[in-house]
């Protein structure tokens, strides 16, 4: 009898636990459905001046600054089609302010080359992103061949002897050769999904336990 209570007990705890994950995946999706409208808005307002406006994540804008080439990172990504290459990454001085400066993407032999670092100067439309946290399972950066993995604070510093706006530019504009990131809303949302997984274990859990207690007591 005691070991009967105990495995029920243990049942619904699981049951419970799984509920609690499909209610924390809704949550989510409220959530995720909430950023992805604000993301959209922020992607329909004309561009504003940086130096006049409360920056925010995803909000496009416009400035003019100095970009150092000198100091030019090149960081390891596949482009939209999946092939693997650089994003040209660049500080740049924006008044009083030190920004990175996202260019868009290289194939691997265009890298060091100077017709990739031609750029106006004086007229750059963009769009802000906070920097995103680096992974601990990509490959520790080659700071001194100039070939990067992640965005890590710390060998940026090393690297360029600043620190940096914790939201980057991504360069907007009919460049070719960095091409630009297309910056959109579709981002990753599949929280209903895995609300609904959750659920659907709990249900069968349950089926189960109550279709072997009624045969067994």
């Amino acid at each position: 009898m005691k070991n009967k209570l105990l495995f029920s007990v243990f049942v619904y705890f699981i049951i419970l636990v799984l509920l609690s994950l499909g209610f924390w995946q809704l949550y989510r999706l409220s959530w995720k459905l909430d950023l992805i409208n604000q993301i959209e808005n922020s992607l329909k307002i004309d561009p504003v001046e940086l130096q006049n406006v409360e920056k925010k994540n995803y909000l496009r804008i416009k400035t003019s600054g100095q970009i150092d080439f000198e100091k030019q990172i090149y960081l390891y990504n596949l482009n939209e089609a999946g092939k693997p290459g650089f994003e040209v990454i660049n500080p740049i001085k924006i008044g009083n302010e030190d920004y990175l400066i996202n260019r868009g993407w290289i194939s691997f032999d265009n890298k060091n080359k100077p017709e990739i670092n031609v750029v106006d100067q004086k007229n750059i439309i963009g769009t802000l992103m906070l920097q995103s946290k680096s992974s601990s399972f990509k490959p520790k950066n080659e700071v001194d061949k100039n070939y990067w993995f992640t965005l890590d604070r710390e060998d940026i510093l090393k690297f360029t002897g600043k620190n940096f706006s914790k939201y980057i530019i991504y360069l907007n504009g009919n460049y070719e050769n960095p091409r630009p990131r297309v910056i959109t809303a579709k981002i990753s949302n599949n929280h209903k999904k895995y609300a609904i997984t959750w659920f659907l274990m709990a249900i069968s859990i349950l089926l189960i336990y109550l279709y072997f207690r009624k045969k067994n007591y």
